[in-house]
């Protein structure tokens, strides 16, 4: 009897297609760290091959694979980084890659993950639930039940990833309304200004720092109005799409705000204001960077380098030229970040919030840590201190190679490696100048710093094991 080696051929295919789908099925709810990790990895290698395409430049010709893939990361991570001028050496073409890029990557590794999964599995189950609010639970480093640390229930997870949608559609479409007077004030004709005005608002509240023109916001820095547009843009996309979601749903009343969106709102105030005083105090007799303006403009534009170091990424002065003291201080804004499931980077504010409560609960003797009649439980705690400690040791291995590799001053290497970590995009001229290994290295650590610590510790980790006994309590000296 005659065979069809066609048709043996073609159900062989479809028995593979098949288990390759059922496999990425369980991937998506087994292992959601790993997942995301998978999806952003791959998001970069195909806008990576996006912009190697001769089309993408404004020459025609192809970009070296250096530049394409930190080009790609630096938009799928929404960090603002660059190697190259952003202004000249894309195409439109290359432009519209990077405007479609920075809106993907801006709604977060585990929302992101959670919307493919739905899309792949086409249905938002239990598993599907856990992914999508894993990007807002506390635990979502370690397996078991989700506790009620939890930001958002799994019962309004849905409701979430349409916020998540809505909120970036609606809040870009406002900040671009607002950016169109300015921009044809400031001499930009009117069909260019119907292209940069979305740019911006994109780049704002993604927390990008992308820019059109060659000079980026330079032209724009007496439009205070433009300025503050702007600051409210990466204020918006900092605080974390959970935040914008409790102020949607309880606006002011106060005591229905939870402890999250109260803790981030907080500590995200109280360091804008620290940080502009320090900037202030520390620049204003610099003659390259506030010393030649006048009051009123040091005032507003410490106010407004002390937003973008939140994660913002834009700036109106040379980086480069601020005072070693004040690059400090930027390093260490920029280390903590915007808030958790949010456009920014870094640590992350509720994380600092967490364990200032834990030391200062500590120094007065109390059992347990507490803030707005909550209980902050101690594996929260644990949680803060890891990804602390993560971060920490990202930004130091990551500073040692590239000071070793450009021999550069460890000032400005330290800063435009907690710029890229942290996803902010500010840098002190020395990131465009990198060789290759130095590209890839920053490449790195700004891939690591946007999918989050606990994500990648997560990723990292095998499996959760539980103990069925305890070892005997022996304390070792602290301190």
């Amino acid at each position: 009897m005659a065979t069809d080696p066609k048709g043996s051929f073609v159900t062989r295919m479809r028995a593979s297609l098949r288990l390759a789908w059922d496999r990425l099925q369980d991937l998506t709810t087994a292992s959601p760290a790993r997942f995301a990790v998978l999806v952003f990895a791959a998001l970069i290698l195909l806008f990576t091959g996006f912009l190697s395409l001769p089309a993408a430049t404004a020459t025609g010709t192809r970009a070296p694979f250096a530049d394409a893939l930190f080009t790609a990361v630096s938009t799928i991570c929404v960090t603002g980084l660059t190697t190259v001028n952003m202004g000249t050496y894309w195409s439109p073409f290359g432009q519209v890659i990077i405007f479609i890029g920075v809106n993907v990557g801006a709604m977060g590794v585990l929302t992101l993950a959670s919307i493919l999964g739905l899309v792949i599995s086409k249905r938002l189950g239990l598993r599907a639930k856990l992914i999508a609010a894993g990007d807002t639970n506390p635990m979502r480093a370690h397996g078991g039940v989700v506790n009620e640390g939890q930001t958002v229930r799994l019962g309004e997870v849905g409701v979430l990833l349409r916020t998540v949608a809505l909120s970036t559609l609606v809040i870009e479409a406002v900040i671009a309304v607002l950016l169109y007077p300015s921009l044809l004030v400031g001499g930009v004709d009117p069909l260019t200004a119907l292209w940069e005005a979305p740019y911006y608002a994109a780049m704002a509240f993604t927390n990008t720092g992308f820019s059109p023109n060659p000079d980026g916001i330079l032209p724009f820095q007496y439009d205070y109005f433009f300025l503050t547009v702007m600051m409210a843009g990466v204020f918006l996309g900092s605080i974390g799409f959970p935040v914008i979601y409790t102020l949607w749903r309880h606006q002011w009343h106060v005591r229905h705000w939870t402890l999250h969106a109260k803790l981030t709102l907080i500590t995200t105030v109280l360091l804008f204001f620290l940080g502009a005083a320090a900037f202030l105090a520390l620049e204003f007799d610099n003659p390259e960077t506030f010393g030649s303006r006048d009051a009123w403009d040091t005032v507003f534009q410490s106010f407004f380098l002390s937003a973008m170091t939140r994660s913002g990424g834009f700036s109106v002065v040379d980086i480069g030229e601020l005072n070693g003291s004040s690059l400090l201080v930027g390093s260490m804004l920029m280390f903590v970040g915007g808030g958790s499931a949010s456009t920014a980077g870094g640590i992350k504010v509720t994380t600092l919030a967490v364990l200032a409560l834990a030391v200062w609960s500590e120094a007065k003797g109390r059992p347990s840590v507490q803030a707005f009649g909550r209980r902050i439980p101690s594996d929260v705690q644990r949680v803060a201190l890891s990804v602390v400690a993560w971060g920490a040791t990202i930004v130091a291995l990551s500073t040692i190679t590239i000071a070793h590799i450009t021999k550069s001053p460890v000032e400005m290497v330290l800063f435009d490696v907690i710029s890229g970590f942290a996803t902010v995009g500010l840098s002190t001229g020395l990131t465009e100048s990198l060789p290759d290994a130095g590209v890839y290295v920053m490449a790195l650590t700004m891939f690591m710093g946007r999918i989050g610590t606990v994500t990648l510790a997560a990723a990292v980790a095998a499996s959760s094991r539980s103990q069925l006994f305890a070892l005997p309590v022996e304390r070792p000296i602290v301190g």
